[in-house]
């Protein structure tokens, strides 16, 4: 059992530790509400947050990513926020790593830290690391996607069904940069991606704490069309514009941006593309929850449930 004292610190309160480390995990879909969750428990227990958004690593997305605001950023300490620029490949394993060293320079003055996302696979390479794989020659990376570019999404899910059959059930078959990333590892080596996965958890120096956030289906879509409509207002076209010449990378393969070039392209209206953008949001948010049950151990809480989730937390942290 682990021995914690409460010290007032203004309105909050800070959790100090005798040994133990905790990393509550803020997940769940798209549009629910992680940030503003992540900002009140960081303020609250005095802490700061590590992001595990896959797309707001990146410094030249912003509006489609839903970035947190200058403010929401300057409410708490963030990291991983404009880490990294749009022609970086940085993958879950990359994320594994920085975000490890992270926390030990956190948790050398904090007993509790933040992490909140929605990419399942960089939360569960922190929780439980990834597997190891052949580097794969740049080369080869870039033909395999200028493949793709040249041949389409259904082309790429072909390859990947005739070379890795079992990968191809479980992955994600409208995320490109995954099947990407798996095709050319059987290229590579000649053998199946899902050859090298052993799912061996790793140990790590802290305890999870599992909150995931998640509400009606239509309370939530109609969540994801406003914050779509809201992107739209805020210039998401203009950014879009800006990333034209970019294209071809795989942070700008995603939803939101993917649609705007298309429209940019010619092939949808301006309000067709919007409307795609709601509907693949939509999609992706299902499968964020799918996912997320599936996956990880987590507690289930409605968004707006603030003192339920303090509360909760308070109890591991009391009774170890």
């Amino acid at each position: 059992m682990n021995n914690f004292c409460v010290s007032e610190n203004g309105n909050n309160f800070t959790l100090i530790s005798g040994t133990s480390k905790y990393l509550v995990v803020i997940a769940g879909p798209t549009a629910v509400g992680k940030t503003k969750m992540a900002i009140e428990l960081a303020r609250y227990y005095n802490t700061e947050i590590l992001s595990a958004d896959s797309r707001q690593f990146y410094r030249e997305l912003n509006i489609g990513t839903a970035k947190p605001s200058a403010t929401e950023l300057a409410a708490a300490p963030h990291h991983f926020i404009n880490s990294k620029s749009i022609g970086e490949l940085y993958g879950a394993g990359h994320f594994e790593k920085d975000a490890l060293a992270k926390l030990d320079n956190l948790f050398e003055t904090h007993s509790l830290v933040i992490l909140v996302g929605g990419s399942g696979l960089y939360i569960n390479a922190l929780l439980h690391g990834v597997d190891e794989y052949e580097e794969v020659p740049a080369p080869l990376r870039e033909k395999i996607n200028a493949e793709f570019e040249l041949r389409g999404l259904e082309w790429l899910q072909n390859e990947l069904k005739i070379k890795d059959p079992d990968y191809f059930k479980e992955v994600d078959i409208q995320n490109p940069q995954r099947m990407i990333r798996a095709l050319e590892v059987c290229v590579h080596t000649g053998k199946p991606f899902s050859s090298f996965r052993k799912n061996e958890k790793k140990e790590r120096p802290f305890t999870p704490i599992g909150i995931f956030l998640n509400t009606r289906r239509e309370a939530l879509y109609e969540k994801i069309n406003l914050r779509v409509d809201e992107m739209m207002d805020n210039g998401l076209l203009e950014e879009t514009r800006k990333c034209l010449p970019h294209r071809q990378f795989n942070a700008l393969k995603t939803v939101g941006y993917k649609e705007l070039f298309d429209y940019l392209d010619g092939k949808y209206t301006l309000k067709e593309a919007v409307e795609k953008i709601k509907q693949h949001t939509r999609n992706y948010a299902k499968r964020q929850i799918t996912w997320f049950k599936n996956s990880l151990e987590l507690e289930e809480f409605e968004p707006d449930a603030t003192e339920k989730i303090k509360a909760y937390i308070d109890i591991i942290l009391t009774h170890g």
